[in-house]
């Protein structure tokens, strides 16, 4: 990924500096979160591990809206529309289709010449019919081998109403994007409203039990278009154009607090809700939702120090940062066979085990990425 930077009211340089390490941090926290899966996967079976996995998992879940943060900080969109759509738009749809017709023949290739101990995956699914299935099917949706690359459906998505919204960010005044920002935190709680509504005696309609005019024949409810990853762009930039003026002190006195209050909310969370829904992963996984309101509240923390630390621009970071996006795509991989390596090391609590995975993934990623940077044809689809 580039480092261009609209001009707002901070030094370029310093701005890169904390860009790049939020982009670094952003990467291994992502690496990090995938390495904790098969762990959590085991559930009952292994109490210990499940619990060190949706612990550890629970601890880096602002790693995705870090990811969307970082491309709010590029709002306001300068280029024409279509100019902006033919480079932002195009880059990732190369990197999809190229990727999601790689994976699917590397697991084909892994699963078959050296196996998994992943009791989670069944090896019915990487057949030879079933990786060709997998390679045209993209063009619906992801796949498990692709299973990152749900990012970049979203992310186009994104990219798509960027240039909608930058003439308003320009005009926006800053009690105008706070009003912006509120309705979008309203919308950080609709999922537990969901989760409680029916013990408040709410059943739905005709079975469908969506919110606010959303049913069978309709998705599209009163928030759905102030919600989501959107608003992580809005916040992005507004945290940019109007940096909390805070000392150090209350710097952290906000932020660490708010922070494990998310954390615990999250991680006591999932534990609660796997023990009291066992099976029912719909819903296990709304603790863990990306624009909920407990992992904002771990995200905007972190964002908010890294930008006060406001990093000094160095060469090796910056390279660094500019490899994230190639990890991020091709990690899956790495972090599996991670895994399957580290099974073989008796006595590691899971805890190291994960820890171990994410670190070895990550740098082995980083090499593919820097091998694939080095050629001009395979440069564009790490980049």
């Amino acid at each position: 990924m580039k480092n261009r930077l609209p001009d707002l009211n901070v030094p370029a340089r310093e701005r890169i500096g904390w860009v790049d390490l939020l982009r670094v941090i952003a990467c291994f926290l992502v690496v990090f979160s995938h390495s904790c899966d098969a762990f959590v996967a085991v559930f009952d079976s292994d109490r210990a591990t499940f619990l060190q996995g949706a612990l550890a998992g629970s601890f880096v879940r602002a790693c995705v809206p870090l990811f969307v943060m970082m491309s709010g900080v590029l709002l306001p969109v300068r280029t024409g529309t279509g100019a902006f759509y033919r480079k932002r738009i195009g880059r990732v749809l190369l990197a999809l289709v190229f990727w999601s017709l790689t994976l699917p023949v590397l697991y084909y290739l892994y699963m078959r010449y050296v196996g998994t101990s992943s009791p989670s995956i069944a090896p019915a699914l990487f057949t030879g019919e079933a990786t060709l299935h997998k390679m045209w099917t993209f063009v619906f949706n992801f796949c498990y081998d692709t299973t990152p690359l749900w990012y970049l459906y979203m992310l186009i998505g994104l990219y798509l109403i960027m240039p909608l919204i930058s003439p308003w960010l320009e005009r926006a005044s800053r009690r105008e994007l706070q009003s912006v920002l509120a309705i979008w935190g309203v919308t950080l709680l609709l999922p537990y409203v969901k989760m409680l509504a029916p013990a408040l005696g709410y059943m739905g309609n005709y079975g469908n039990t969506g919110l606010y005019g959303v049913c069978d024949w309709n998705e599209f409810g009163t928030f759905h278009y102030v919600s989501g990853f959107a608003g992580y762009l809005v916040l992005a930039f507004y945290l940019v154009k109007f940096p909390p003026a805070w000392n150090w002190r209350r710097t952290l006195g906000i932020c660490i607090p708010t922070f494990l209050a998310g954390y615990l909310a999250t991680g006591l969370g999932y534990v609660v809700m796997q023990k009291h829904f066992p099976g029912n992963y719909a819903y296990l996984e709304i603790v863990w939702y990306f624009a909920g309101i407990n992992v904002f509240m771990m995200t905007a923390p972190v964002f908010i120090l890294v930008q006060k630390a406001a990093a000094r621009p160095r060469a090796w970071l910056s390279r660094l940062a500019g490899a994230t996006f190639g990890i991020y795509l091709c990690h899956f991989i790495f972090v599996q066979a991670g895994y399957d390596l580290v099974q073989r090391i008796p006595g590691l609590p899971a805890l190291a085990r994960i820890a171990l995975i994410a670190c070895g993934a990550f740098a082995v990623s980083w090499a593919v990425v820097r091998l694939m940077q080095r050629w001009s044809v395979t440069r564009r689809l790490v980049e």
